[in-house]
């Protein structure tokens, strides 16, 4: 099953943004999926429920640190991370225009459940679990 299928079928299980994201790729990270639930839980609704960054962006930054974070200091690595960061932002702003969830939540309830039923965060979930599909979180 594809990594955008499945973040949606967590998200509509009830799991947050950052944790239906995360599980999608927990088995090819390593991870068993109870793992990467408790992990990613904080995450949700941009930190804590705070408004912060977007749970599902989070979940795209802490997948690209497991891909290809290093374990050791390396400055040359950690710029091209941060540079993969970058562009895996720019991917979504690109789309919603914000990486913020105190801006995206207010647009997602506005319009209001997708034509399936989900929630209305399923749309950033599906997104974020798409844009690392589609290789910006590749090397």
């Amino acid at each position: 099953m594809d990594h955008v299928t499945l973040a949606k079928q967590y998200f509509d299980q009830g799991y947050n943004c950052a944790q239906a994201v995360f599980m999608a790729f927990a088995p090819e990270l390593g991870l068993d999926v109870e793992t990467a639930a408790r992990l990613s839980q904080p995450f949700g609704g941009g930190m804590g429920k705070q408004g912060e960054v977007c749970g599902a962006v989070s979940a795209m930054y802490m997948i690209l640190g497991l891909k290809q974070g290093k374990e050791l200091p390396d400055a040359a690595a950690q710029q091209e991370v941060y540079q993969k960061v970058r562009a895996l932002s720019q991917a979504f702003q690109e789309a919603y225009g914000t990486l913020l969830c105190r801006e995206l939540l207010p647009a997602a309830a506005a319009l209001g459940k997708m034509e399936d039923g989900s929630r209305p965060c399923c749309r950033y979930v599906m997104a974020a679990a798409r844009i690392l599909e589609g290789g910006l979180g590749e090397n």
